[in-house]
């Protein structure tokens, strides 16, 4: 018994470090090849990269979903983003003040808790379906041509975009066959690396928390797969806030919650449809609007999130955690 569970343990970890790996070397691969083709580094950012950053959380739920574990695949979106308002946005303000720009207040919030709206409203027939994938879909496309048209004219974010999406220095003096070929290949690797992860990753948790736990499969999906696909976000946002640079955190989680909503549950669904339990819909989704609409007058407070609202933010969080069981 206690062999199977090191090894089930052993398998969870090895299937999240392989996933983020895998999006690692997805966005490595796919960024160069859009720089190499004279994309707009601005453009790479706010498409290829963003994608990238959320391909665990897609594959996870779209494994999830083709098994037939519906609870796990909407339960690590709802979850993820009760996360990062709550732990992850909650620990980085901690850390270090979060300052609130102007285009988080008028834009990222309005778009996260409409995003957030919307997906509570179709799920009021249990079910995500192909055609309410799409408009999920579009919705998001629709969303990434307004915040380019809004980004591409600040000269300090292309500015920050071309210096952060630079093509590798190695490949210099490489034939063209070479460094293309080097492109594609981070791309199947990283491809591979996250299909197989989100196997190892959910059979592991399933093993530990449904098998050997007997833990409820939302608690499964709310809870570790949320949080163990958040961490790159945590990490990501706790070393900003170390430096000191937190301008971009909030900006950025906001954003990440809009795509896990409009791309992953959008893509997810017009695969196979998803099925929404009652305690899902009724409770979860509920506390994922109950948190985004409470950051507002957070954020309209001195406009930052200090280290008061922070811990606020965290013990909202703790004690929905709490709840859940």
């Amino acid at each position: 018994m206690e062999n199977k569970l090191i090894i089930n343990i052993l398998e969870l970890i090895g299937g999240l470090v392989v996933l983020i790996g895998g999006g690692e070397l997805l966005v490595k691969g796919a960024t160069n090849m859009a720089l190499r083709l004279k994309i707009p580094a601005i453009i790479v950012g706010l498409t290829i990269v963003a994608f990238g950053t959320s391909a665990p959380e897609l594959f996870i739920s779209l494994q999830s979903a083709l098994d037939g574990n519906a609870d796990l695949a909407i339960g690590n979106v709802v979850g993820s983003n009760i996360c990062n308002l709550g732990m992850v946005l909650g620990i980085t303000a901690i850390i270090y003040p979060i300052k609130v720009s102007d285009t988080t207040l008028k834009f990222d919030w309005p778009v996260a808790m409409g995003a957030s709206v919307i997906l509570y409203l179709i799920t009021f027939d249990s079910v995500i379906s192909f055609d309410e994938g799409l408009v999920l879909f579009l919705l998001l496309i629709t969303y990434l041509l307004i915040l380019f048209k809004r980004t591409k004219s600040d000269i300090k974010l292309q500015a920050t975009a071309e210096e952060e999406f630079q093509l590798d220095e190695d490949d210099k003096g490489d034939s063209t066959v070479l460094v293309w070929s080097k492109d594609l290949a981070y791309i199947i690797t990283g491809i591979i690396a996250l299909k197989f992860g989100a196997e190892w990753f959910i059979d592991g948790a399933k093993s530990i928390c449904l098998v050997q736990l007997e833990l409820d499969e939302r608690i499964v999906g709310i809870l570790v797969l949320a949080i163990g696909t958040s961490l790159p976000e945590l990490v990501t946002s706790a070393v900003a806030a170390f430096k000191k640079e937190t301008d971009l955190a909030l900006g950025n989680l906001m954003g990440s919650n809009i795509f896990n909503i409009l791309s992953i549950l959008g893509i997810t669904s017009m695969v196979t449809p998803i099925n929404i339990s009652d305690m899902i819909h009724n409770y979860d989704m509920i506390w994922m609007l109950g948190i985004t609409f409470l950051t507002i007058p957070l954020m309209f407070l001195g406009k930052d999130l200090n280290r008061w609202e922070g811990a606020l933010l965290l013990s909202i969080y703790c004690y929905y955690i709490y709840s859940i069981f």
